[in-house]
């Protein structure tokens, strides 16, 4: 009876250790891809020249924003297409870890799972949208990334729903930059959401239906921000994991952008 016994112990422990082993060897490449992360971006921020400058060619202003003094971003691309051909503009936003150049695929799926320079990855990068075009005219231009607990990619974007960040008016900043314009964006919707689709449409037929959706995404903000968003503005979405069952999204309107004058 006692080796009966003994042996059932051991066939219920098997189980046990196995889940035990995989969960332990999940963890260990967690703590690997978020290293290779994190020295990849270390790497690409000391080679990439960064810069805020006046406007030189402004070729859209919003007069019903407050941040039109608000300098552009302006980023060399040289040295990141020599890394990667596939990158197509660069993401700030104050005072978060979110300052990366983001990419775009063919498809939704490759960036989840591999990093900047391609290789494999689950911490992913930030990339556009496959549908969207990379000159930002869609009236819903979509980044996604992975929301990292290590707060890399949009880990830190939750933290836009402390007090700490929302109470600070300057905050309210998405800066892009691409290799042929710079833009401002005014953020006007935070939130987390049981996951759903409906603020991923791109182009939007009559504007009745923008209006609407529009109407929709201000709707569910969690902070309450002074902002006018109409039909005629074009709009910039952030998605991320908020956890395993919600989506943490930003909405910002565009402000001002300018076209970038070539170097000779």
């Amino acid at each position: 009876m006692k080796k009966k016994k003994l042996w059932i112990a051991i066939l219920l422990l098997i189980p046990c250790l196995g889940l035990t082993s995989f969960f332990f060897y999940q963890m260990i490449l967690w703590h690997l891809d978020s290293n290779k992360t994190k020295n990849e971006v270390k790497e690409i921020l000391e080679v990439t020249t960064r810069e805020e400058k006046e406007g030189n060619e402004i070729v859209y202003l919003d007069d019903s924003s407050n941040y039109l003094d608000v300098p552009f971003l302006n980023v060399d691309f040289s040295s990141l297409y020599e890394k990667n051909e596939e990158v197509v503009g660069w993401i700030q936003i104050p005072n978060t870890n979110i300052d990366y150049p983001f990419v775009q695929h063919s498809d939704n799926s490759f960036y989840l799972n591999h990093s900047f320079d391609k290789s494999y990855n689950q911490a992913g990068w930030i990339f556009l949208d496959y549908r969207n075009y990379t000159d930002f005219v869609d009236q819903n231009t979509i980044l996604y990334a992975h929301g990292r607990l290590d707060k890399t990619m949009f880990g830190s974007l939750r933290d836009t729903l402390k007090a700490s960040w929302y109470e600070d008016p300057t905050n309210y900043i998405v800066k892009i930059s691409t290799p042929t314009y710079n833009y401002i964006y005014e953020i006007f919707s935070l939130y987390h959401i049981k996951t759903t689709t409906d603020y991923l449409k791109i182009r939007i037929v009559s504007v009745e239906d923008y209006q609407a959706f529009l109407t929709l995404i201000q709707g569910r903000s969690m902070v309450s921000f002074d902002t006018v968003v109409t039909p005629q503005n074009k709009i910039l979405t952030l998605s991320t994991c908020y956890n395993d069952q919600e989506k943490m999204v930003l909405h910002a309107k565009l402000v001002k952008q300018e076209k970038r004058i070539e170097e000779s």
